[in-house]
């Protein structure tokens, strides 16, 4: 099954409705999609890369099967930290990676936005990598999980802030996979 599938969404209980948006963004990389899977797909790489621009990643965990997580601590240029959560529902190497991404506390269980009480407690999200020459495409599509109306509209009023912290994140990796090549 492709993560385009509707059915995908059916699974995870996500309805569709005429007021519900979603978040797109991707970005095309100089390497080839094996590579670029590999930095979304194994901790020592995403601890590299992941998150807003002058945070680190001192803790993290990776079991890369459906029904495993991805669970890790973010901590800010002052010393704050923030935990987060991937669960993945489908992995197809090297094609893409479905998964339920939530805020989480330090045990991994599921926490509202620490700043942003009305998000959606949780995100289906698709990541996708297509080949293109000796490239690869990211596309990242975000979907609220049964949003109550107030989250709903929280998400939709975002979409510009999480298009400027993705271009981040992005940037990240693009300068991480220039120094990997040298």
């Amino acid at each position: 099954m492709s993560p385009s599938d509707e059915s995908t969404d059916a699974r995870f209980h996500v309805e569709r409705t005429a007021d519900t948006t979603e978040f797109v963004i991707s970005r095309l990389f100089d390497a080839p999609r094996e590579q670029v899977f590999r930095m979304w797909t194994e901790a020592e790489h995403l601890r590299n890369w992941f998150g807003p621009s002058g945070f680190k990643i001192p803790v993290s965990y990776l079991n890369l099967v459906p029904g495993g997580a991805f669970h890790y601590c973010m901590r800010t240029p002052g010393g704050s930290e923030m935990w987060g959560k991937w669960v993945f529902q489908e992995i197809e190497t090297p094609q893409w990676i479905v998964l339920v991404n939530t805020f989480s506390n330090k045990h991994g269980n599921i926490t509202r936005h620490p700043y942003v009480p009305d998000w959606p407690l949780e995100m289906l999200t698709t990541v996708t990598f297509t080949e293109q020459e000796d490239k690869t495409l990211v596309k990242i599509v975000w979907l609220p999980i049964n949003p109550t109306a107030a989250e709903q509209r929280m998400f939709d009023t975002m979409h510009d802030e999480m298009a400027k912290g993705w271009n981040g994140t992005f940037d990240q990796l693009a300068a991480y996979l220039a120094a990997l090549s040298n």
